[in-house]
């Protein structure tokens, strides 16, 4: 998952770093794998030591599709009373924004959102495995001509 931190038109990049960290912060106390400080895709500018440019108010999470919803509900959370505009969330191209709406409106797109990033994972996960006769699921591959007389 992808998030970047849009400051209000006041935030300068130093706010907006620090607004950055303590959401990073944030998120490390859940049941997240990881969370990075997002490089921008870019390449630093000539002279500048080589590398990728951490882009500022972005975040990389690794997490289970499990504990979306708290991680999303969090950031909700997080952002009330900060001067953050929005923070995109982007899953495999799947965008939320998510920014001062209506409690109403900001849970019915995070209900719609995590159903679709689900839906998506579960569809990716049953393409490449099949049930084995077990129930368990098994992985979908080659068999060795050894294994296959077993």
């Amino acid at each position: 998952m992808r998030l970047v931190v849009s400051g209000d038109a006041d935030v300068d990049q130093a706010e907006l770093d620090s607004l950055t960290s303590q959401l990073r912060q944030r998120l490390l106390e859940m049941d997240v794998d990881d969370v990075r400080l997002g490089r921008s895709g870019h390449p630093a500018p000539e002279g500048a030591k080589p590398g990728e440019l951490i882009a500022v108010g972005a975040l990389a999470v690794s997490l289970a599709t499990a504990v979306l919803r708290p991680t999303l509900r969090l950031i909700e959370i997080w952002m009330q009373n900060r001067p953050v505009r929005t923070v995109t969330v982007d899953i495999d191209g799947r965008v939320l924004e998510l920014g001062h709406a209506s409690k109403e409106q900001q849970q019915q797109m995070l209900d719609l959102y995590v159903e679709a990033v689900r839906s998506t994972a579960e569809t990716r996960s049953g393409e490449s495995r099949v049930e084995s006769p077990a129930g368990r699921r098994a992985p979908v591959g080659p068999v060795a001509p050894d294994a296959a007389q077993e």
